[in-house]
């Protein structure tokens, strides 16, 4: 039961953080399916977490901490990060499939 509901919380996860990336990305982004901004929210959750934790560490009240826990209580900043790098990933999705909005 473990495997399905980390599946089942990655893709919830993705979704969230796939349309805070659109949300956040600089115009029109809306284009891309769904499924790849689902595709861009698990990558930008995973990216943001990891850079989150390259740059910052573990925070000195959370010993033995690593990338997913890297303080104890909810990790606001590393969820900004992780929209960030979403938003990144909606927008190459965007100029790569061609699916922007070329009204300029």
């Amino acid at each position: 039961m473990g495997l399905i509901w980390t599946v089942v919380v990655t893709i919830v996860l993705g979704l969230v953080i796939g349309f805070l990336g659109k949300a956040v990305a600089p115009g029109s982004r809306d284009n891309i399916p769904l499924w790849l901004t689902v595709v861009c929210g698990v990558v930008g959750a995973f990216v943001g977490s990891y850079l989150y934790y390259a740059v910052f560490g573990v925070a000195d009240n959370n010993p033995g901490g690593d990338m997913y826990d890297t303080s104890r209580g909810m990790d606001w900043w590393r969820h900004v990060w992780q929209v960030g790098s979403a938003a990144v990933l909606v927008v190459i999705a965007a100029t790569i499939t061609g699916r922007h909005d070329r009204r300029s």
